[in-house]
């Protein structure tokens, strides 16, 4: 009941990213709860292999209001970038994981990385594609694809993951996302509504977003000509004019952005524990 009503407040409450469909370190138990209608349906392995993972934790997450960099605070007794560097390790078909982390925090890290050679380190930019494209400049040659998550979600199950991948493998480019719950109206000054935007056409983008490397990098091609800023991963893909597959998530992939967020988190693992 009250993972519920979090999940509700949460929903009406947090501020989501979305966009307008344009018509023509120990292991985690993998979830075995049953998927929302419509998930991707569950799997046990990718079918999609020499994978690069690029992990992002570089931010600094300054509406957490904590002492540390959100990634750092504890979430069930271990770390939220724990969470998702031990669910990309668990996973098939990886062949290189790419932490993009400040040179301060790496030290913590070495032990894992002397017992885990597919793991490499990447400096953060200063915004969120200039990390990604210095991940990128680590991507193994041969990878088939490029699979980009934020550290700050450490939600995603395997199943999504293992959905995204192969629909990226098959359309170029592919990311998880939701429809958009919530009513969304525009305003031009912040006090007046201008209109209600029509949310059968919105969804909710999430991470991770995966797109094939020769795509990716051509898009960073187009972005530095144009001297463009980008908010996600596959607006550089958009940027080429090239389709980008919608995989459908689930809306407990949340991200970690507040207070709140963490304690619907706890809740959330609480409540797959006891399933």
């Amino acid at each position: 009941m009250q993972t519920t009503i979090l999940l509700a407040l949460l929903c009406g409450l947090r501020a989501v990213s979305a966009f307008v469909l344009q018509s023509p370190v120990t292991s985690i138990v993998p979830s075995s709860r049953r998927p929302l209608p419509h998930a991707a349906a569950g799997v046990g392995e990718s079918r999609v292999q020499d994978v690069a993972a690029i992990i992002l934790a570089g931010g600094v997450g300054s509406r957490m209001k904590a002492n540390m960099p959100k990634q750092f605070l504890e979430l069930r007794g271990k770390p939220v970038l724990q969470h998702s560097l031990e669910l990309f390790r668990s996973l098939d078909g990886i062949s290189r994981i790419i932490l993009v982390i400040d040179q301060q925090y790496r030290d913590q890290f070495k032990t894992m990385q002397e017992e885990e050679p597919r793991l490499v380190f990447a400096d953060p930019g200063i915004e969120r594609q200039n990390s990604v494209f210095n991940g990128l400049q680590a991507v193994h040659e041969g990878a088939s694809v490029v699979c980009i998550h934020d550290a700050a979600r450490p939600l995603v199950t395997k199943e999504c993951i293992y959905q995204v991948l192969r629909d990226a493998e098959e359309h170029g480019a592919a990311v998880l996302g939701v429809p958009m719950k919530a009513t969304v109206k525009e305003s031009e000054d912040g006090q007046f509504v201008l209109r209600t935007i029509d949310r059968s056409r919105l969804w909710e983008i999430q991470t991770p977003q995966v797109i094939k490397p020769a795509l990716l990098r051509e898009g960073f091609e187009r972005v530095e000509q144009e001297k463009l800023e980008v908010t996600d991963d596959v607006s550089i893909i958009e940027q080429l004019g090239l389709p980008v597959k919608l995989t459908m998530g689930e809306y407990t992939n949340l991200k970690l952005t507040t207070p709140d967020d963490m304690v619907v988190a706890e809740q959330i693992l609480k409540s797959r524990d006891a399933l």
